[in-house]
């Protein structure tokens, strides 16, 4: 029998050598690029302006992209099979049973407790707010792109009518924000079902042009029905939501509101036991947003789960996979279709609704063609149809721009880079992996 000695393994230094002479080549044609960029500058002195050269940020990024390139050729070379397999395997462990065991609740205990952690303020609280509306809107839009395969690229349009359906029924009718927040979802919905319509027969790049133009004609009605809509100005003055009819940040004549008297025996605990305190303050409003979108978040989440396991998510499978044979099963595309654009736009509707609440301000400049692509940038670079996956890709597209505010002028620089660079290392999502619909056999306990 042949044996495989230490000698008959390959010599792998040529790829080393290969990878180097890549990564040097990608730095030098990021150096020429980055000198008219990154290398001068125009800055304002007394008496007009000045250029000034900073030579030290070319080399910098010519070194992070030789770096990274270096790496990539590696992981791409044979030497990198092992590293290949080990981050594909964990990758799918914690997208399957660990995901759902360990992680999911991991990641709702965290997101409970992040407003009483000692290093909360105003500031994370808002981000995460943020974070949680991306996180709801993802999931949403990974009904109608990830389970029925359906490319919207005019998803912010269902968006916009939650929020301007908030909006104006808050302003015209007095009505609270718990009683318009489900009929924002259902003018959604209708909204969905309205465009689902004229694109029934089309699939592909035909239906992301559809929606797409859709998206627009939504928007441009916003911004040019002035006398219903505001047009550019917006809609302002919008309430925020109460508690039990109680504004929330309004003290009372003992300098209290109902909602601190209902949350202090939950809420002075838990911020004893990480070491802070829990007293009245202005910033419960915030506070009291935040957990109005996780609520939604997780409602959105446990729905989407739900009804995968129904004969609806599974026929929108079915019509994901092959039309054709999901119509010889007796599925009616139709239908199908219908009922994923309306309930994908129904959670748009109830994100919007919130959005326009949080910010007390509506415009049609929130609703541009960049947030489509943000949030189908979210489902497609988390993992098509993975939950914990658009978690990950909202943090992760959110966070980045965030903290790239200091780079002001390379935010949507290091945007694109990181969106490039997580799609070359996983171009099948940051969380490929999923939990089955269905199993044929029960796990056993």
């Amino acid at each position: 029998m042949a044996t495989v000695t230490e000698a008959s393994t390959p010599h792998r230094g040529t790829d080393v050598i290969t990878a180097a002479k890549e990564a040097a080549i990608a730095a030098g044609v990021m150096a020429v690029l980055a000198l008219p960029l990154i290398g001068f500058i125009l800055v304002d002195v007394a008496g007009g302006v000045t250029l000034r050269t900073r030579f030290g940020g070319v080399l910098t990024a010519a070194a992070i992209v030789f770096v990274g390139r270096f790496v990539i050729a590696m992981l791409r070379g044979r030497g990198a099979g092992p590293i290949a397999h080990l981050t594909g395997l964990v990758t799918r462990r914690v997208a399957g049973w660990g995901a759902g065991r360990f992680v999911g609740p991991a990641l709702v205990g965290f997101a409970v407790v992040l407003p009483v952690l000692p290093f909360s303020d105003r500031y994370i609280i808002d981000l995460g707010t943020s974070v949680l509306i991306y996180v709801m809107l993802g999931w949403g839009l990974n009904v109608v792109v990830g389970l029925a395969g359906l490319l919207d690229l005019g998803y912010v349009a269902f968006y916009a009518v939650g929020a301007y359906s908030f909006a104006l029924l808050a302003l015209h009718f007095d009505l609270s924000f718990w009683a318009c927040l489900p009929l924002a979802g259902v003018f959604a919905a209708l909204f969905g079902i309205i465009l689902g319509f004229p694109v029934l027969r089309l699939r592909g790049d035909y239906l992301a042009i559809v929606t797409l133009g859709f998206g627009e004609i939504i928007r441009i009605v916003l911004l040019n029905w002035q006398d219903f809509t505001g047009g550019p100005n917006g809609l302002s003055s919008i309430p925020r939501p109460s508690f039990f009819g109680a504004p929330i940040g309004r003290s009372a004549p003992e300098g209290q509101t109902p909602f601190h008297e209902f949350v202090a025996p939950v809420m002075e605990p838990i911020a004893a036991l990480f070491g802070g305190e829990w007293g009245f303050d202005a910033i419960h409003r915030i506070v009291w947003l935040y957990y109005i979108i996780l609520a939604l978040a997780l409602v959105t989440n446990v729905f989407t789960l739900r009804i995968r396991r129904l004969p609806v998510g599974r026929a929108w499978e079915a019509l994901r996979e092959d039309e054709i044979a999901c119509r010889s099963l007796g599925i009616n595309p139709t239908n199908t279709k219908l009922s994923a654009f309306a309930i994908g736009a129904m959670f748009a509707g109830f994100a919007g609704a919130f959005f326009s609440a949080r910010q007390g301000f509506v415009s049609p400049e929130s609703f541009t063609y960049i947030e489509s692509a943000v949030i189908l940038a979210i489902v497609v670079l988390g993992g098509m149809g993975s939950q914990i996956g658009v978690v990950v890709a909202a943090a992760f597209l959110i966070l980045i721009p965030e903290f790239g505010r200091d780079f002001a002028q390379y935010r949507m620089l290091l945007f694109g880079l990181a969106m490039v660079l997580v799609m070359i290392w996983r171009p099948q999502g940051l969380v490929s992996g999923r939990e089955p619909s269905v199993r044929l056999h029960a796990e056993r306990r």
